[in-house]
């Protein structure tokens, strides 16, 4: 398996280092994958300060995917769609689709309230907008992105794609 470098940002005005369970599931769980773990780190639901995150990390090279958890709702303070969405290059639209058709499983229709989201940002990096609850990103790495980010997986993945990404 090719590993693949990742940041994880979470969103998020109540939540500290020690109490952020959704980060450090991500963070563990891609680390156990063979992935990197390339940043981490958690700020509040602040427009300027998120975008700026993102386009600092959309800039590193040594970041390919950013994982974001928090801010995907729908209340004034949910904001960090909005801002990533922006930023998009391309959207990959059956992320959320799926991230919502598997997510109806455990919370039936209370899914329709997640705006989770993917695409393809400047810098060609690819950013998953999450949920903040631990179960929305389990549910989202295990039954998602675990796979699209192994390059064995078949019959394709998102790593195989990575170095064309750029092409015109």
């Amino acid at each position: 398996m090719q590993p693949v470098r990742i940041a994880v940002l979470t969103v998020s005005d109540t939540r500290t280092e020690a109490t952020d369970t959704s980060g450090a599931l991500l963070a563990g769980r891609l680390e156990e994958a063979g992935h990197v773990l390339a940043d981490r780190t958690l700020i509040r639901d602040d427009v300027a300060v998120i975008r700026k995150q993102i386009i600092d990390w959309c800039d590193d090279q040594q970041i390919e995917v950013i994982l974001i958890t928090g801010g995907t709702g729908l209340t004034g303070r949910d904001v960090t769609v909005d801002v990533v969405e922006a930023l998009y290059k391309k959207a990959i639209p059956g992320f959320g689709e799926l991230f919502r058709m598997l997510s109806f499983k455990d919370i039936g229709t209370s899914t329709i309230q997640s705006r989770a989201s993917g695409g393809l940002a400047r810098g060609n990096t690819l950013i998953f907008c999450l949920p903040g609850s631990t179960g929305a990103c389990r549910l989202a790495w295990d039954d998602i992105l675990v796979h699209q980010l192994n390059s064995e997986q078949r019959p394709c993945n998102l790593v195989h794609l990575m170095p064309r990404f750029s092409e015109q």
